[in-house]
């Protein structure tokens, strides 16, 4: 059954250039400390279910407004049913973006061998070093899938954008350079603004976010590997930087 656990209708955010509606599926095989959403990591049968039907339905009603899906989680991978959604929101008409956080390559490289995606976000949580990423993850990862499907992505030709998010207990400006350096080249590179809001683990509710100037040097080295680097922030953002030029968009 497909476990879809929220829906928005439309979204002028969650998808540059685009008017998108966003489904978010509960499974998720991380458990990153900052994770902004526990109440899908931990209680997911608690929160109710919304039938694949009456999300169709909806974006078939508003299809002259709508440009796109974002599938978001949680991690939209692990469930099966996965591919028949996304071929519904096609013959829909509709545009389809995925969030994921790359830990399950093969999946990755049959949607893009079956032309079924036209854009995918992948959250890149620490440095691709096994101790620093089992840390931010909370579990352990497979860093070599992690690798892979970062490699997928940026060979793909499909529209792509990589993120992390920088929470000061994890991560420093030396970390980010790391991926940065990694991912040199790629298209899109979007720095986040860690969130002491709700977290998995209510001890990063006391940590202080760094302040934006701070992430505004991030962005701008990290821009020096990537074509395009921004800070995403609460309720605002950052126009995109590349090397020398920043500003916050509100």
């Amino acid at each position: 059954m497909m476990t879809i656990k929220g829906f928005v209708k439309n979204s002028l955010i969650e998808w540059e250039g685009n008017i998108a509606a966003i489904v978010f599926l509960s499974k998720c095989n991380l458990r990153c400390q900052y994770c902004h959403a526990p109440h899908l990591v931990n209680n997911p049968c608690e929160l109710e279910t919304i039938p694949v039907d009456v999300v169709l339905e909806s974006i078939s009603k508003n299809r002259e407004w709508i440009d796109g899906v974002v599938i978001s989680g949680g991690e939209p991978t692990l469930c099966d049913e996965l591919e028949p959604l996304i071929k519904s929101f096609k013959e829909l008409g509709v545009k389809v973006k995925l969030d994921s956080n790359g830990t399950n390559p093969d999946v990755i490289e049959r949607f893009f061998e079956n032309r079924l995606l036209d854009s995918i976000a992948m959250d890149i949580k620490a440095p691709l070093e096994e101790d620093k990423y089992n840390l931010v993850a909370g579990v352990k990862c497979d860093i070599e899938k992690i690798k892979r499907s970062i490699r997928l992505i940026m060979e793909s030709g499909v529209e792509n954008e990589f993120r992390t998010t920088v929470c000061p207990e994890f991560l420093d400006k030396e970390d980010i350079l790391d991926i940065a350096r990694f991912i040199e080249g790629a298209d899109k590179y979007a720095i986040q603004q860690f969130r002491p809001i709700i977290c998995l683990n209510n001890e990063l509710l006391k940590v202080t976010p760094y302040p934006k100037e701070m992430l505004e040097d991030f962005a701008e080295s990290a821009g020096k590997y990537v074509k395009k680097c921004w800070v995403r922030g609460e309720n605002k953002e950052m126009a995109p930087v590349s090397g020398k030029q920043a500003g916050w968009l509100w």
